[in-house]
């Protein structure tokens, strides 16, 4: 990728860094701005294997989160173990042909399984200390240098990956380090954001025959559309 790419990829892993809200780091990380800078850098088409690494994506984070919380490996292994489940899930798919269909209605059935898992286990879950991660945090420049020098070598890794490159989590290796202590709430979070990625991947495959930028524009509507319904206020029943 460029290094347009790679300073975009810093900034929304800074932007996540500096977001209190576990909500709205994951909204901000669910944004598709990298996928937006692999299909525009690429010229790779979207087919049913980009469609399943949205599943790629979600793996990636749980493989941290079960790693990092409940096996106690340090978080930058609990990452690579993470990156490694995401590039055996793209081996496979890079292998096989796809049916765009076939993928989506996948994709749509094992989102719905997890919403409902989701609500079956759902609890409060702790919140960590507001002081947790400003004793572990780095001084705020050197912070920004290890972003940056951390994008480079995600987008590096990311370049080998063919057609997978467009899902591939740029800056979510990073994002799991600064939401580590919050990783199974951001999780849950992301899954669910992640039905916003499955439109911009689908309104873009329709749509780029016609046109690339008449295939992001459609995306990106779709993926407003689809976020802001998930985001709705909920109403609450009348006592």
């Amino acid at each position: 990728m460029t290094w347009s790419a790679v300073l975009l990829v810093t900034a929304v892993v800074w932007a996540v860094s500096v977001i209190r809200s576990v909500r709205l780091r994951a909204l901000v990380y669910s944004l598709p701005v990298p996928m937006t800078l692999a299909l525009v850098t690429t010229g790779y088409r979207v087919d049913g294997a980009q469609l399943l690494g949205v599943l790629g994506l979600n793996l990636f984070f749980v493989t941290v989160a079960v790693t990092h919380q409940r096996l106690r490996w340090p978080i930058l292994l609990a990452d690579g173990a993470g990156i490694g489940g995401y590039l055996a899930l793209s081996a496979g798919l890079v292998a096989v042909d796809v049916p765009f269909e076939a993928a989506l209605a996948g994709t749509l059935v094992l989102w719905v399984a997890a919403m409902l898992l989701r609500r079956r286990r759902a609890r409060p879950s702790p919140v960590a200390p507001a002081s947790a991660e400003g004793r572990n945090g780095l001084p705020v420049l050197l912070k920004l240098v290890v972003i940056f020098v951390g994008a480079i070598l995600t987008a590096l890794l990311g370049a080998v990956l063919r057609g997978m490159v467009v899902t591939f989590p740029y800056s979510g290796v990073l994002v799991a380090v600064e939401a580590r202590h919050q990783l199974s709430e951001f999780t849950g979070h992301f899954a669910r954001n992640s039905l916003a990625l499955v439109a911009f991947l689908s309104a873009y495959h329709y749509v780029q025959d016609v046109s690339t930028a008449g295939a992001l524009g459609a995306g990106w509507a779709a993926f407003a559309v689809v976020a802001a319904a998930l985001h709705l206020p909920r109403r609450t029943p009348a006592a």
